[in-house]
């Protein structure tokens, strides 16, 4: 007899046979499915992000379109025309003799415009920065429109680049819905619109600032790559414009959070605790190294062999910023330079807010200017946006690396001398954006569709106001018509409008005399306006067709008041210059 055949045992510890599985489906089955519900996925995947790319793309263009625009009909500025020659010596005789009071990098972007243009300039030329200027752009055979196009076309298109930097910051932090609501903000913000398409510096230094703090927070994951990049961000914008560097503690402060940030390990000891915290300390110094090399990088590129010597315009600074200036480690030229602003310091300015001419400085003047120059639904979403990155908890690590800068920039320029333009704080349309990302994650039904006609409110007010971005105040003010009742200078009238002021003469007022009172950095005379100055004739002789700049008239005293006093408002163009009818 033949031994019984042994039976496994049950896995469950029964002891006895176990029942026979039913076959399962063969492997070959599965994969077809697999790669099935993978191309689906991988489908809808790409059709959400062709919306989404299209609506990006949308609010760039508009945005360009804008700028554009402003950048073709507009006249030199009048800090423009400075900012042109300066980047003109550039090219032409390597020198950093002219406009030190700011480093060389926004003036090199200028160049890079410039460069195909192949103005003409006197090498022999020995006059001021304001008289380069005018002698580059009217005096030296140059067309001043192709010119100042050319300069402005760089600018524009770090602009558009700035909004990128927009959405991928607020994505990071919110969400693709977050992102598209920061760069709408960005792209309607008139402020952005005005500054961003002029040969000038606040822009570009301010996305510098912006570019930093974006990469310092993704050096929370990743620090070996973005914190060296974020002190050369840093160092831009330093080589821009001197007025970001007292954010210079901050910088160290984010990349040394970054660092730890990155680096955390669970329940440490003292020891690995104190190597850490040395490691994050020699990353935050490193980062600031990155910067102040860039700065150097700046001056290098303009002259390799930094000649500077400094002329009767650099004033001795007394006192803890004459320290600070001697202190600094960049270039004698960049040293001198932070002297020559400090020096603007001490000089008495004249402001006008609200109808008000004053001298010296308003600590509130730029809160009550952005209040007055920022659409009402961009004003409603950045402090939605800011109570809610201290409300929600995921979102408070970002506070060091989002508001911060903004408000310690913000402090400190309203404690400046010159109450001249929210253009000093350019900066805050761009941070303010970001933060206004976070209403996205707020757990309310009527959140989405608040935060939507919001920003629909801010591209409906902005899309009025063009093409003229640079006297825009919100409809709570009465629109840019009225913003040269409230505000002056660069806020509204500086110097802009000629050309439009040409054209207006040409079209109504042909062969009529004119008297002119132009505040800004163009000639009348190239534009084919053929006016007289009403401040050198006898008040008798003054009869016709008055046009005066509105700053201006915001600033009008003496002989100019009494005219005005004496004269009908008929007309404006481009809510910058007021034609009188004096009889």
């Amino acid at each position: 007899m033949s031994a019984p055949r042994a039976v496994p045992a049950d896995p469950a510890g029964g002891g006895g046979p176990t029942a026979p599985h039913p076959p399962g489906p063969p492997a070959t089955a599965e994969r077809p499915d697999r790669r099935r519900k993978l191309l689906r996925y991988v489908r809808s995947v790409r059709r959400r992000r062709w919306p989404y790319a299209l609506a990006v793309l949308a609010l760039l263009a508009q945005m360009a379109i804008a700028m554009v625009t402003a950048a073709v009909e507009q006249t030199p500025t009048i800090d423009e025309p400075v900012y042109v020659g300066t980047a003109e010596v550039y090219l032409k005789e390597r020198s950093l003799r002219y406009n030190p009071e700011h480093p060389p990098l926004g003036k090199l972007v200028v160049a890079a415009g410039l460069v195909f243009t192949d103005a003409h300039l006197d090498r022999g030329f020995t006059g001021s920065q304001k008289a380069l200027g005018r002698h580059v752009l009217y005096e030296a055979g140059n067309d001043p429109d192709r010119l100042m196009l050319a300069a402005r076309l760089p600018v524009i298109v770090l602009t558009l680049l700035f909004g990128l930097v927009v959405l991928a910051f607020a994505r990071d932090l919110t969400g693709p819905a977050g992102g598209l609501v920061a760069l709408a903000l960005y792209a309607f913000s008139p402020d952005v619109i005005a500054n961003g398409s002029l040969a000038t510096l606040d822009v570009p230094a301010a996305g510098f600032l912006l570019t930093c703090a974006w990469l310092l927070w993704r050096a929370r994951e990743h620090p070996r790559l973005h914190l060296p990049l974020a002190g050369a961000a840093f160092g831009a914008a330093a080589a821009t414009k001197m007025s970001v560097l007292p954010l210079f503690p901050v910088l160290i402060l984010s990349a040394l959070l970054s660092h730890l940030h990155a680096r955390r390990t669970p329940g440490p000891d003292r020891r690995a605790r104190a190597r850490l915290l040395l490691h994050a300390a020699v990353a935050a110094v490193g980062t600031a190294l990155v910067a102040v090399a860039v700065v150097w990088a700046a001056y290098l590129v303009v002259d390799p062999r930094l000649r500077w010597a400094a002329d009767a315009n650099v004033p001795d600074i007394p006192g803890m910023r004459g320290r600070v200036a001697a202190w600094l480690p960049f270039p004698e030229a960049y040293r001198d330079g932070m002297r020559i602003q400090f020096g603007f310091e001490y000089d008495v300015w004249q402001g006008f807010l609200f109808g008000r001419l004053y001298e010296g400085s308003l600590w509130y003047y730029l809160p009550a200017a952005l209040l007055v120059k920022t659409p009402l639904g961009a004003l409603a979403l950045w402090g939605a946006g800011a109570a809610a990155l201290l409300a929600v908890r995921r979102l408070r690590p970002a506070l060091p690396y989002v508001l911060l800068p903004a408000a310690v920039l913000l402090a400190v320029s309203m404690n400046g001398a010159r109450d001249l333009g929210v253009r000093y704080a350019v900066f805050m349309p761009m941070f303010l954006a970001v933060a206004a990302a976070a209403v996205t994650l707020l757990r309310h039904r009527a959140v989405p569709w608040a935060t939507a006609a919001l920003v629909c409110f801010v591209a409906v007010s902005s899309l009025r106001t063009y093409p003229y971005y640079l006297p825009y105040s919100n409809e709570a003010f009465g629109g840019p018509s009225r913003t040269h009742l409230r505000l002056h200078d660069s806020n509204v009238d500086w110097g802009q409008d000629l050309g439009r002021l040409a054209d207006h003469l040409h079209r109504h007022h042909s062969g009529e005399r004119a008297w002119l009172v132009y505040k800004g950095a163009g000639v009348p005379a190239h534009y084919g306006i053929d006016a007289s100055d009403p401040l050198k004739a006898p008040l008798g002789e003054v009869h016709g067709l008055l046009v005066v700049s509105d700053s201006a008239v915001a600033k009008a005293d003496g002989r100019l008041a009494a005219l005005l006093a004496t004269s009908t408002p008929v007309d404006e163009v481009g809510h910058s210059i007021t034609l009188y009818r004096r009889r």
